[in-house]
């Protein structure tokens, strides 16, 4: 007996190319510590909150087994591109080359980054996805503002503290890593209800066009169940 050919939608592989550039970019921009105004976070949180987004996007339209292989997908590739920036920077560089300093600086993240990265994004995005797919059951598919912004808080913290406690953990004081956590998670969520109208009209526009509206009713949530 043949098995049933998975069904193909017209946008699902454009939103994962994006998730995963996000992914990418704000792992690399994470390796600077910036304040704007009240707030003290690393660079990447610029745009990391938009995997959020592009994670509930997911969830609500496709639902969870195909946001979760969407997850694995951004986790491997931000694996493998800290992989190669580990090794590119271990090889001897060029005599004429004299940025090797620079080059560490930036993209010569340390273990401890590279594992607070990894661990985190795996834990925050697999609670988001979880929560709203939980959520839309349990409000049968209304007040889509409580379930992005509801999964956003629970995935956001669960994110920022382990990111935030395995990278810098040990590396400054109680109360700077409180600020650090604080003003990251504040920060996060802000912009994901900022978005809320945006997100709306993606939701909306891939349901329509993808007639697509899934719902989790008996999906086996196991992070690690790639299948089904």
């Amino acid at each position: 007996m043949n098995a049933t050919p998975e069904r193909s939608y017209r946008y699902l592989d454009i939103i994962t190319g994006i998730f995963v550039a996000v992914l990418i970019i704000s792992n690399v921009a994470s390796t600077k510590l910036l304040v704007l105004g009240p707030f003290t976070f690393d660079g990447g949180t610029i745009i990391f909150p938009v995997s959020y987004i592009f994670g509930d996007v997911l969830t609500e339209v496709y639902g969870y087994s195909r946001s979760r292989r969407v997850i694995w997908t951004g986790f491997f590739c931000v694996a493998l591109a800290a992989a190669v920036f580990a090794i590119v920077g271990a090889l001897q560089p060029a005599e004429f080359w004299n940025l090797q300093d620079a080059y560490n600086a930036i993209l010569g993240q340390t273990p401890r980054i590279v594992l607070g990265s990894l661990v985190a994004y795996f834990a925050g995005e697999f609670s988001n996805s979880f929560v709203l797919a939980k959520m839309k059951i349990q409000t049968e598919g209304k007040w889509l503002w409580a379930r992005t912004i509801g999964s956003t808080l629970v995935g956001e913290l669960v994110d920022t503290m382990l990111f935030a406690l395995i990278a810098f953990g040990g590396t400054m004081g109680n109360m700077d890593m409180v600020n650090l956590i604080s003003s990251n998670y504040v920060f996060k969520v802000g912009i994901e209800a900022a978005f809320t109208p945006i997100t709306y009209a993606v939701v909306t526009f891939l349901k329509r066009v993808e007639s697509e509206d899934y719902y989790d009713r008996g999906t086996n949530f196991n992070p690690f169940v790639l299948k089904g």
